[in-house]
């Protein structure tokens, strides 16, 4: 159960100097966000920047070099059809986000903060090994882990529920049986990665949902109890890392699912609550997409309040106007190819 002696510790880089002109992954994507985290029940760190080395955890030192000598030139520039920019800070703005998704791993792993939330910019998930895409730049959530096994873990659990596949994560634990991967999306968007049979070789550790337009709270729901709770029980993490994306907000600008606050709530908690089962309660999030500043305001209040353990999230006016469709077959499939219970 918790440890009411910790708290709950976060990161908050919001790389004012990484920005390009009417791009939606822009720093304005946490102004309603920032006036509110002193409410929170939760300790700021002060991060350092990642080292090379932790970053070669991850991608190959040939990106890091060339990303190095883009960023240096000194002129903002479009790097690939996402498009993927970078400025003259956005390097040493992407270590420290990574940095500051290491500084959260490490302050679970010795005990100094119960669970950790790391709200950090540019964002990660699609980043690959050997590539920046998809407005990421260092694949934060990834080194993190890479930073957890380095510290005595031995199997860690990525769970994955921004509108896009985490293609990146995916591709960078793909062969590592002490990962464990899970990616619910929006299917038919980009990246267009992520079915479910994108991983034959990996069943049960790999595990891909791709999810129907306005798919919302419901779905996502079920998707934790009759997915990821067996996949939990089955991979049995000694910690668990979230990609937390609040653009499968049903009014989120470039995506076309359906939840809510309330929703993230719901599938925080239940997150943290299989942290406290399984994980001793070692559980960090990370911040990754997210284009309307209210939706990520309050998803990360949600967030919040589940690693406090509040029985209810933040109160927001955000019911979903639209119908949910039934996805029970979409999951049936998913449990199929997984063979899980």
């Amino acid at each position: 159960m918790y440890n009411s002696s910790m708290t709950t510790a976060y990161t908050f880089i919001s790389s004012p100097g990484h920005v390009y002109p009417d791009h939606p992954e822009r720093p304005g994507r946490l102004e309603l966000l920032e006036p509110r985290l002193d409410s929170f029940e939760a300790t700021r760190l002060d991060p350092q920047p990642a080292r090379r080395a932790q970053i070669a955890s991850v991608h190959r030192p040939e990106l890091v070099a060339a990303l190095e000598r883009v960023c240096r030139a000194g002129v903002p520039a479009l790097i690939d059809h996402a498009p993927t920019y970078v400025t003259p800070t956005s390097f040493d703005d992407a270590l420290l986000a990574a940095g500051g998704a290491i500084a959260c791993t490490q302050a679970v792993l010795t005990g100094a903060a119960r669970n950790a939330f790391a709200i950090v910019r540019p964002p990660g998930h699609h980043a690959e090994p050997q590539r920046a895409m998809g407005f990421c730049i260092f694949n934060n959530i990834a080194i993190a882990a890479r930073e957890a096994l380095a510290n005595g873990m031995e199997r860690v659990l990525i769970v994955d529920y921004d509108a896009h596949h985490g293609n990146g994560t995916q591709a960078a634990f793909l062969e590592e049986e002490r990962v464990a991967f899970l990616s619910s999306h929006q299917w038919g968007i980009y990246p267009g990665t992520g079915w479910i049979e994108d991983a034959p070789g990996a069943k049960k550790r790999i595990v891909n949902v791709p999810l129907g337009a306005y798919s919302g709270d419901r779905t996502f729901a079920h998707m934790m109890d009759r997915i990821v709770r067996p996949m939990t029980e089955s991979f049995r993490p000694q910690m668990i890392f979230v990609s937390a994306g609040f653009d499968a907000h049903w009014n989120d600008p470039l995506t076309s699912l359906g939840l809510t606050t309330a929703g993230y709530f719901n599938i925080s908690k239940k997150l943290v609550e299989l942290a406290d089962e399984h994980s001793a309660g070692k559980i960090v999030f990370v911040l990754e997409g997210g284009y309307d500043p209210q939706n990520v305001a309050n998803g990360a209040a949600a967030v919040f309040a589940a690693l406090a353990g509040q029985g209810s999230g933040p109160e927001a006016d955000d019911q979903n106007p639209r119908p949910e469709p039934d996805r029970e077959s979409r999951l049936d499939e998913v449990i199929q190819w997984h063979g899980f219970a």
